[in-house]
């Protein structure tokens, strides 16, 4: 099948754009927000599924065969499911209940492969995308990794779980590991935003167990940007992707990391 991935991203930044605007509607009023609680520290609002519910029928009405997984409701398994969407409609909701910056994620896989990604960050007004081996941009503009290589001067992206969330457990050791010799550590607070800033220079890497839904966008933008991504221990999408235990990194912070984090128990996929 020949598929133009440049209509195709022109659908996926439309969309994104719109839900961009339902859910700026709710985060220009964040104080009177209803939030659920779907499991200790993770939260979700009407926001989060009226912008998965406006994304997942744009793209159906345009690609009707193709399958998608979304954040927020049950995977819906197409005709097609070599092409599937992977979708957060509202990466970072605890920064969007507070205020705070957060993104839009859309991504679609042919495959085992990341063919195009989209996030978009309302507040801030900045569109990334990327189709497989074509770079990847925001607001137009190509992205490269940062080139920083003094341990001093890097900064690094994480995400700290409150204590009792089931995550991966150390993430306060880990942290004690890796945060001495650098120059800052840096909670963006949506990890598709975190890859995003990788790609961009903003953070020259970061590391976090965390959904591949939310980061499957992000990590192609740090890919075609010049960047490395892996497990904490070197290995390659058939762990991270279904671990979550990735880092995304410029290449002196990804061997820096790989070194502080190498003894960290394996977590390997089921």
């Amino acid at each position: 099948m020949t598929i133009s991935y440049d209509a195709v991203l022109d659908d996926m930044v439309n969309v994104a754009r719109q839900a961009g605007a339902l859910t700026q509607g709710y985060f220009k009023r964040f104080r009177d927000l209803e939030i659920g609680i779907k499991g200790p520290a993770d939260f979700v609002s009407d926001a989060d599924k009226e912008s998965e519910l406006l994304i997942r029928k744009f793209l159906f009405e345009r690609y009707p065969e193709w399958s998608f997984t979304g954040e927020e409701f049950p995977p819906v398994d197409k005709a097609d499911q070599d092409f599937r969407w992977l979708v957060d409609p509202i990466d970072g909701t605890t920064n969007f209940i507070n205020g705070m910056h957060y993104t839009i994620s859309i991504a679609l896989r042919r495959g085992n492969e990341t063919v195009a990604g989209v996030l978009y960050n309302p507040p801030a007004d900045e569109m990334f995308t990327a189709i497989k081996g074509q770079g990847s941009f925001m607001n137009g503009e190509r992205l490269q990794v940062s080139e920083q290589t003094d341990i001093g001067l890097m900064c690094i992206g994480t995400g700290l779980p409150t204590p009792g969330l089931s995550l991966y457990p150390g993430a306060y050791d880990r942290l004690d590991a890796i945060r001495a010799p650098i120059g800052a550590v840096r909670i963006v607070g949506s990890a598709a935003n975190s890859c995003a800033y990788v790609a961009l220079g903003r953070l020259t890497g970061y590391y976090e167990e965390t959904g591949f839904v939310d980061t499957a966008a992000g990590i192609l933008f740090v890919e075609e940007a010049g960047g490395i991504v892996t497990d904490w221990w070197g290995r390659g999408p058939e762990y991270f992707e279904q671990t979550g235990t990735m880092i995304v990194a410029n290449k002196a912070t990804h061997a820096y990391l790989i070194e502080k984090l190498k003894d960290v128990p394996r977590k390997d996929p089921r």
